[in-house]
């Protein structure tokens, strides 16, 4: 097998930022947010906007990579029993998460809108937060565990994927069909 360094970086690099990220990003700077009292709104706004395009490089990168690896292996995804499947149900993961990336992208936006709305964090509002932030707010209080939830799935089935390489499971999901 040759070998898919690049591929494989990109795909890893591009996974552990989209991962990390949002999680960093959902424990701390919404949380963090909060304490910047009447500005907490413009502080929670700021920091996903400035993480959006680092985000979308990330993903693109996992996405050049992902690409790049299911090329690399196409032999084994064929032969190997076991990899089809594993690189189906990591597409589907992929596809859930980059979907809950963009819906929450575009909540973002609304919420974005809002300018310096009155906020009790950057996905908490209270009484005096507009109605449709306060309703994108809401939605994005529960899809910010979402995109880690799915990457981090992912971060697993690639981790079960790099064990289908070993060359015992190599030889032993090939000679058993």
């Amino acid at each position: 097998m040759a070998r898919n360094t690049v591929s494989r970086s990109l795909h890893d690099l591009g996974l552990s930022a989209w991962f990390g990220g949002t999680l960093a990003n959902a424990v701390a700077l919404n949380a963090a947010a909060a304490e910047a009292g009447s500005n907490t709104g413009a502080v929670a706004n700021a920091g996903w906007n400035r993480w959006t395009p680092v985000n979308a490089a990330a993903i693109g990168a996992h996405l050049i990579g992902s690409v790049g690896q299911l090329a690399g292996n196409s032999g084994r995804v064929a032969q190997q029993q076991g990899v089809a499947g594993m690189s189906v149900l990591k597409t589907a993961l992929t596809a859930a998460a980059l979907g809950v990336t963009a819906y929450s992208r575009g909540l973002g936006k609304i919420v974005d809108s809002g300018g310096n709305s009155s906020a009790k964090s950057g996905t908490k509002p209270n009484r005096r937060t507009r109605a449709d932030v306060a309703a994108a707010q809401e939605q994005l209080d529960r899809l910010q565990w979402v995109i880690p939830a799915l990457t981090g799935a992912l971060v697993v089935i690639s981790s079960y994927a790099g064990e289908q390489q070993r060359p015992s499971e190599v030889l032993r999901g090939t000679t058993s069909h």
